[in-house]
């Protein structure tokens, strides 16, 4: 019989300003880094009031090497540009998915008609670390749309699991990882049930964008996120109001973490050698093209 897991740990976001952006930080929080292989969640949630230029929103281009940084659109859309020649629109639903490898540089923009006309805008990013044997491995880039996101729903149609990565209930997500991971984005209505089967040496944690779930008993609101114990193959969920949660587990990869800005490799000196490739231009060079 599976055994549901307990909870470890649990903390909420907490607000945070990035370049003039004000956002909700989930991971990593007080006396917690990282829970391997997950670096970072970064939410933001904002009211976009128009009048602006594409090139004046969002973040413009930047370096990354050595991890995932993803992205899951949850109103709105994202424009990803890139020093491999991409330019894509997500949607709402979508996801973008980078493995960054030796070295991309990318920008993310509201797309056009946000930073024009105004509106709701809804992203969460989190990073993915990479072993140690994929960090230099040539970058890619993973547009998902909302229709191409496997979808699996409850019997009752009170639980839609949409997944991005990763292997469940005979599905598998459409994402190539560096590792071995299960992510899912959950949209769950009041009195919802749903229990998710999770290999029991996978780090998992939730994160409520908003609702409120009921796990073992134990209530969670508004930006909590759980952290849980491996100690059992499946978490079982019931939400009391209407909730939106991202699942993300994997398996922990065990190496050492050096890190700077926006690179993510395993020492020092690997850092330094990527901040002089980036200053020499051998992370590509991205020019934006704005309509």
């Amino acid at each position: 019989m599976d055994k549901n897991r307990t909870i470890k740990d649990h903390s909420k976001a907490f607000k945070i300003n990035m370049g003039g952006t004000i956002l909700d930080q989930a991971l990593p929080y007080k006396g917690v880094d990282q829970i391997d292989p997950f670096l970072l969640i970064h939410h933001w949630k904002d009211d976009l009031k128009g009048g602006k230029h594409q090139s004046e929103v969002g973040v413009g281009p930047h370096p990354h090497r050595g991890f995932s940084p993803v992205t899951f659109i949850f109103k709105g859309g994202v424009h990803h540009r890139d020093s491999l020649g991409t330019s894509e629109v997500v949607d709402e639903g979508g996801t973008q998915w980078m493995n960054s490898g030796s070295g991309i540089v990318h920008s993310e923009r509201p797309k056009k008609e946000l930073a024009e006309n105004g509106g709701e805008f809804e992203i969460i990013q989190f990073w993915i670390n990479a072993p140690a044997v994929h960090k230099m491995e040539e970058a890619s880039y993973q547009p998902l749309q909302k229709e191409d996101t496997p979808l699996i729903t409850s019997d009752d149609g009170k639980v839609e699991t949409y997944l991005v990565a990763g292997e469940l209930e005979g599905k598998k997500g459409p994402i190539v990882p560096y590792s071995d991971v299960l992510i899912l984005r959950v949209n769950i209505q009041g009195n919802g049930r749903k229990t998710y089967e999770i290999p029991e040496n996978y780090n998992t944690v939730i994160y409520l964008l908003d609702g409120q779930l009921q796990i073992n008993d134990k209530k969670f609101g508004n930006k909590d996120l759980i952290l849980f114990n491996n100690d059992g193959t499946s978490i079982a969920v019931q939400a009391n109001e209407d909730t939106r949660f991202i699942l993300l587990s994997g398996v922990p990869i065990g190496e050492q973490v050096s890190t700077y800005g926006p690179f993510v490799m395993n020492t020092e000196d690997e850092i330094r050698q990527a901040i002089l490739d980036y200053q020499s231009g051998k992370m590509g060079i991205l020019t934006e093209n704005f309509d």
